[in-house]
């Protein structure tokens, strides 16, 4: 998976502005030698699983096109504590303004990585962990570009790529399965959650794509695979944890969507040093 330069320096940019408007840097304006051409690192502070390097990049470049950015590490790698991540060369005012930025996106993105990685490995290799739609706004992209750098896979993008039906469609229905006879018809994968074995034994021999197991007990998440006898790909979502994961994968289920992987993944640990 590669993001688009062109997305990259648009998302950068707008950080960059809500970092700088509407008067520059106030600080680094005050020093007397800020068109001095300086070397920094970037230092991890923390074992982890890197990514979003050329996010971290854009920040410097945008500042000031005479950077030199020198990457020590490829993204979806594993850092060691206090290992460099990156050199930059670059004059002070280019470094110092664009440092938090450049390390927001870093250490976001390296967070999210880092806690994906921990998950897949906790789950039999047969089980993938995927992400959700729980993105913050406007860096969808990127969380799941982290996600995927992290060992993890990405659940659709957005509600156009593929067909979802979940409790409130089928609430807002009369008929279920004429609902998902049309969601067949779109030619789009289509799951349909679930959250009882009754609601299961209704649906059971429609041919569409996949059945998630929504907050059910691992009990009945069992009972409900092997009623699907590999007739269509099982998934389950619902409060899974580091501590919890592994029993969830051992009942057998194909993917476990995990939201906190991208709403609640601890910033990655780093710094700059001149």
């Amino acid at each position: 998976m590669k993001i688009n330069q062109k997305y990259i320096n648009s998302v950068v940019r707008k950080a960059l502005l809500e970092d700088i408007s509407p008067n520059g840097d106030l600080t680094t304006d005050l020093i007397f030698s800020k068109n001095k051409v300086i070397k920094a690192k970037i230092i991890a502070k923390q074992s982890g699983i890197i990514s979003g390097l050329d996010f971290c990049k854009a920040a410097f470049k945008i500042i000031g096109k005479e950077t030199v950015f020198k990457k020590k590490i490829k993204d979806g790698k594993k850092i060691k504590k206090n290992k460099i991540i990156a050199e930059i060369k670059a004059k002070t005012k280019t470094i110092l303004t664009a440092e938090r930025t450049a390390l927001n996106f870093l250490n976001h993105a390296s967070g999210i990585s880092t806690i994906t990685n921990q998950f897949v490995k906790k789950v039999k290799k047969k089980t993938k962990i995927c992400c959700t739609r729980k993105t913050t706004p406007n860096l969808r992209l990127l969380e799941k570009y982290a996600v995927k750098k992290g060992g993890g896979y990405n659940h659709r993008f957005n509600l156009s790529d593929e067909i979802l039906i979940k409790e409130n469609h089928l609430r807002s229905c009369v008929n279920i399965k004429n609902l998902i006879y049309k969601a067949i018809k779109t030619k789009k994968i289509v799951t349909v959650e679930i959250e009882n074995l009754n609601q299961l034994k209704q649906i059971l021999g429609l041919r569409f794509s996949r059945i998630l197991f929504d907050n059910m007990t691992l009990k009945n998440v069992k009972k409900g695979i092997e009623l699907c006898k590999e007739n269509y790909e099982t998934e389950y979502s619902g409060n899974a944890t580091l501590k919890n994961i592994g029993k969830i994968s051992r009942t057998g289920i194909n993917r476990i969507s995990v939201g906190s992987l991208t709403h609640s993944a601890k910033s990655f640990d780093s710094s700059l040093l001149i």
